[in-house]
Formats: structure tokens, C-alpha cells, sequence
């Protein structure tokens, strides 16, 4: 009988605990929706691809990383990751690490676990249709080519996520395409580009705090 009455208070503290646990679980992924934006910079992981026209998405996660001391050190959902906030906005920045073109595994990944969707995402990626260091706001489209969005669309089931577009300036006529992508900038693209992913960087700032449309006018245009 003595167990009996011990067993009772025992199950009732282990449910306790159980929806404790279910509980801080349930709120670390729902923290952030609505109040909060996953920022995906794409590229390639390893060094040997370290500062490649490929890797522009990596460059600005981590101006922005810096700007906010956000570190983004924990290896989770196929991704270096970090959480934050950037001018009081919650965030949580991604580099993805499976590759370019298996992107959207990881964009999928983490979506699924914070409960989130398109509306929470802002993409950052290179465009070799745009002269380098020009950048491009759009709230949706197509891949244009691009492997690591198409991905990301595929694995999502939309189009309709915000990106942010950096120049890399168009391929050589003579040049594979891999290869030029996995090149690096040379002579002044250099400038030009540390100045870009800090442009890029503040263009993910107004989004969130002003929308999409303000930042289309504030920094769609040609790079002079």
C-alpha cells in the first residue's frame, strides 16, 4: 500500500515534468514566428571556396553576424547557424553547409523545425546577371538559373520567399560557368564587393523594419 500511495505522486510529477519539457520545446520553435526572420546566405562550405563570387551569401551573413555580435557557430539542420536580434528584431542567420545545389534541404529542414514558412525567410545569393557589386531586391521569382534557389523552391513548394540579389557581373564568354562562379574577384571587384555586402547587409535591415518596397526603392538600381 505504501508504494501504491509513493506511485501516485511520482506518475504526477513525471507528467509535470513531461509537459514542462513539451512546453520549452513547443516555445523554442514558436518564439520566433511572425516576430521573427530566418536569413539564408548561400554558398559553399570548406575554405577552398572561402570569398568565391559562389559565396557572396556566406560574405553578408557574416556582416551582418559582425555588425550584431551574433556568432554563428552551432552546427544544426545541415547549417552553421545563429540566433539574435538585429535592431530589436528577433533573427536567426543560416549559412547552409550541403552545398550549393542541395540548399534547399537545409532551408527545409529548418523551416520544418521552427514551424515557419516563405513569409519568414529572406534569401541572400549571386546573380551573374547583374554587374558586380549591383544588388537586387525581389519578393519572388523564378530560379534564373540559379541551382542553390532552385533547391530551395523545390524543397519549399514556392517562389514566394524575399531575396536579395548580389552581382557578381556577368561570365566570360570563353569561361565555364562553374568555373567562373567558383572563381574569385580580382583587382578592384574586390572594393567594389566589400562594399556591396555591407550594402547587401543593410538592405536586409530595411526589409524587416520597413518592408519589402522600401528597400526595392532604396537599393534596385545600377551599382555606379
Amino acid at each position: 500500500m505504501g508504494l501504491q500511495q509513493m506511485s501516485f505522486p511520482l506518475l504526477q510529477n513525471s507528467g509535470e515534468m513531461i509537459l514542462q519539457q513539451s512546453s520549452f520545446m513547443y516555445n523554442e520553435r514558436k518564439e520566433y514566428l511572425g516576430e521573427m526572420y530566418i536569413i539564408v546566405g548561400l554558398g559553399n562550405p570548406t575554405s577552398r571556396y572561402a570569398g568565391t563570387r559562389h559565396n557572396v551569401g556566406f560574405e553578408v551573413i557574416d556582416c551582418l553576424a559582425r555588425k550584431y555580435g551574433i556568432d554563428v557557430n552551432t552546427k544544426k539542420h545541415k547549417a552553421m547557424i545563429g540566433k539574435g536580434t538585429m535592431e530589436g528584431q528577433r533573427v536567426l542567420l543560416v549559412k547552409p553547409q550541403t552545398f550549393m545545389n542541395l540548399s534547399g534541404e537545409s532551408v527545409r529542414e529548418i523551416l520544418d523545425y521552427y514551424k515557419a514558412d516563405e513569409s519568414n525567410l529572406i534569401l541572400i545569393y549571386d546573380d551573374i546577371s547583374l554587374a558586380v557589386g549591383q544588388l537586387r531586391i525581389r519578393a519572388k521569382g523564378s530560379a534564373g538559373g540559379h541551382n542553390g534557389i532552385k533547391s530551395i523552391i523545390q524543397h519549399i513548394g514556392t517562389q514566394e520567399f524575399w531575396r536579395v540579389k548580389v552581382g557578381v557581373g556577368e561570365k566570360p564568354a570563353h569561361r565555364d560557368l562553374a568555373d567562373y562562379v567558383l572563381g574569385h574577384f580580382q583587382g578592384e571587384e574586390k572594393e567594389i564587393m566589400e562594399e556591396a555586402f555591407l550594402d547587401a547587409a543593410d538592405a536586409v535591415i530595411v526589409m524587416m523594419k520597413d518592408g519589402i518596397e522600401a528597400a526595392m526603392n532604396q537599393f534596385n538600381g545600377v551599382k555606379k
